[in-house]
């Protein structure tokens, strides 16, 4: 590895928080430590580059973080920074301290904020797709995705537990904002009777007639995994739906939620936050400017921040096969 170009970084974690930004954070931390590169952390995200929240970093700055769920710099949707003050203000707080680069922990929402930036005032910036969705187009996963199909898998196997115990039917809401990749996958995992995800045209008499085969092959108890976007309805009308269709069942919803968001990250994005933390610094350090870091197929590859937002990880459409034809 050449000497770097670049002597001074920041790195920060934007919108919503995701198990294993940790240790992403700490990889940064590291490596640039590693290269001789003097390292910031900003508190807060975005309102912290305007609010000149900095906070010099080193190897022990980061120490047994790795294993901990959220951002130990906390996170913040900034909506001072949407303004050209508010990045205005960030820029001269960046010249000040004479950082050249930022790294950009975070989904779509953060790396629109880093492109604006760069394009504006020229400091570099590099992302690190952290967020729960899998959303981002440039990665086969994002950091904190794996945990929290983890964590909803066993919520599911829980609450499975008790629909079986009593013949009923569980709504389950998980999230995933405007993806299915959550709802498709823990889904699968747990043998819901169905998915329904925003990718995919659902409708009530798809679902109904579900529930009918499930009957005739004598499942007494099913669960139907909604993601949160679903454009169908929202759970709870789905399941009022239901229970006029089908008087005699006990029908209940049950909404993950932010759980789904916590906890200590796997081992699968522990090692993806550690390659990715790793591959931004080195990626600085080679030139690159306004990407994003990603793994496909264990490679490391960037991919211009406009395509990471613009473009949208697929659905994989034999897994909805699947699932279809393992349901009943």
């Amino acid at each position: 590895m050449k000497d770097s170009a670049v002597k001074k970084i920041a790195v920060l974690t934007s919108g919503g928080d995701a198990p294993g930004m940790n240790a992403a954070l700490r990889a940064v931390v590291r490596t640039a430590n590693y290269y001789d590169i003097h390292c910031y952390g900003v508190r807060e995200g975005y309102n912290g580059l305007i609010h000149n929240d900095f906070l010099k970093m080193g190897p022990r700055s980061v120490k047994n973080i790795i294993n901990q769920g959220g951002t130990i710099l906390r996170s913040a949707r900034s909506k001072e920074f949407m303004t050209k003050e508010g990045r205005q203000t960030a820029y001269e707080n960046c010249k000040q301290l004479g950082i050249e680069a930022i790294v950009c922990i975070g989904g779509d929402g953060t790396f629109t904020g880093a492109k604006i930036f760069n394009e504006e005032f020229g400091i570099k910036v590099i992302g690190v797709p952290g967020t729960i969705d899998n959303d981002i187009f440039g990665t086969d996963n994002t950091i904190g995705y794996d945990t929290a199909l983890n964590t909803a898998m066993d919520a599911i196997d829980k609450i499975r537990d008790t629909a079986t115990s009593h013949n009923r039917v569980f709504f389950i809401e998980v999230m995933g904002r405007d993806a299915g990749f959550i709802a498709l996958n823990s889904g699968l995992a747990t043998g819901a009777l169905d998915i329904l995800i925003p990718e995919k045209k659902d409708s009530a008499d798809d679902l109904f007639a579900n529930f009918l085969k499930a009957e005739k092959t004598g499942k007494s108890s099913s669960i139907v995994v909604v993601a949160e976007g679903e454009k169908l309805n929202n759970v709870y009308e789905l399941a009022e739906k239901a229970k006029e269709k089908f008087p005699d069942y006990d029908i209940r919803v049950a909404i993950l939620g932010h759980i789904q968001r916590g906890g200590s990250p796997s081992c699968a994005d522990r090692v993806l936050a550690s390659r990715l933390g790793y591959g931004a610094v080195t990626g600085l350090m080679e030139g690159q400017n306004c990407v994003m870091a990603g793994m496909r197929s264990n490679e490391l590859v960037f991919t211009p921040i406009e395509e990471a937002i613009k473009k949208h990880n697929e659905i994989n459409q034999d897994l909805l096969l699947i699932s279809e034809i393992l349901a009943i």
